[in-house]
């Protein structure tokens, strides 16, 4: 007669999955991925080019060839020297705006989750308000209010502006968990406020927080480009948007010099929708609910579950046979 405490399932009878699996990076994240990293070695590459964005190396708008890739812009600078300069340019902006957008909303709506009542009241009241007032009109007011705009004084602008959608993603997350039981704990076990909301409440929505800034910065760089082809750019320094803004100015569309603006804007298309994407992969990963590929998970589970359930059964049947096979109720007769 069997152990009744043996193993219900043998480990080679039920193979464990790779817990690394269960994170389920799609082919979206891969391709978003190889995207985002192609845009920043892009960037980086400017500072082993041999041709510098501010020399002047041609004359106006002189088509690619005769050691220029990218040909030359209106300034007679080269075109690929001046992408990879403004490409960084950009990416610092979106990565500083990025930040500061996310840490202001998420201090607010942490707060705002937690504490609830009035105070909860008072400050979505505010970020109502501000998310009320078209972000466009406040970033032009500013900007131009600006004595000079530098790369991180127009970072800092578009970060301060940008951060009420995610106060309000934050708090209902936070709202959320602010009613669990580790909560309650914490509270009689007399930690603090700051404790409580960086230990227990922040851990539980950091997925959320992480893809927040990963949009954030993405929309940064496009309002830098927004706001650079208005000629509200930072002074001074080189970026996408200001690429199309000289491009635009000197009539490179309307002379048919494709490349004074058409590879700034594949640059900044790729850019946007890599990010976009990561966020979007960076969902599934998080969620299982939205994982691709998660049918078959249910159906391997299921199996697996069936698998355990006739080994048990088998185990059961075997314990209640006696040692000759017959029911144990004869056996006692």
């Amino acid at each position: 007669m069997s152990t009744p405490n043996a193993p219900v399932a043998d480990e080679k009878a039920v193979p464990r999955g790779n817990p690394f699996r269960s994170l389920n990076f799609s082919g979206r994240f891969w391709i978003a991925l190889v995207l985002v990293v192609g845009v920043i070695l892009l960037g980086l590459a400017g500072y082993v080019y041999p041709t510098g964005p501010g020399e002047k190396v041609a004359s106006l708008y002189d088509p690619p060839g005769a050691g220029l890739p990218l040909g030359s812009d209106n300034f007679g600078h080269d075109v690929l020297a001046v992408l990879m300069a403004g490409t960084r340019t950009s990416l610092i902006i979106g990565l500083v705006a990025g930040i500061v957008a996310t840490v202001i909303g998420v201090i607010v709506g942490l707060v705002a989750g937690y504490i609830g009542g009035w105070f909860e009241e008072l400050l979505m009241g505010a970020t109502n308000v501000v998310l009320a007032i078209p972000s466009i009109i406040v970033l032009i007011l500013i900007s131009i209010s600006l004595p000079q705009s530098s790369v991180w004084s127009l970072a800092v602008v578009i970060g301060i502006t940008s951060w009420p959608w995610t106060a309000r993603a934050v708090r209902a997350q936070a709202s959320s968990v602010a009613t669990r039981e580790h909560i309650d704990v914490a509270r009689l076990s007399g930690a603090r406020l700051p404790g409580i909301l960086l230990r227990d409440v922040l851990p539980y929505i950091l997925s959320y927080t992480v893809m927040a800034f990963v949009l954030q910065v993405a929309g940064a760089i496009l309002a830098e480009s927004a706001l650079s082809m208005l000629g509200l750019g930072p002074s001074g320094a080189n970026s996408l948007g200001i690429q199309l803004h000289w491009a635009l100015a000197f009539q490179a569309v309307g002379g048919g010099a494709w490349w004074a603006f058409l590879p700034p804007t594949i640059v900044l298309t790729l850019v946007s929708f890599g990010f976009l994407l990561l966020q979007s992969s960076l969902d599934e990963v998080f969620n299982p609910r939205l994982r691709r590929g998660k049918r078959k998970q249910m159906k391997q589970a299921a199996a697996r579950r069936a698998e355990e359930a006739r080994l048990l059964a088998e185990q059961t049947a075997r314990t209640v046979q006696g040692p000759a096979g017959a029911p144990r109720g004869k056996e006692l007769a």
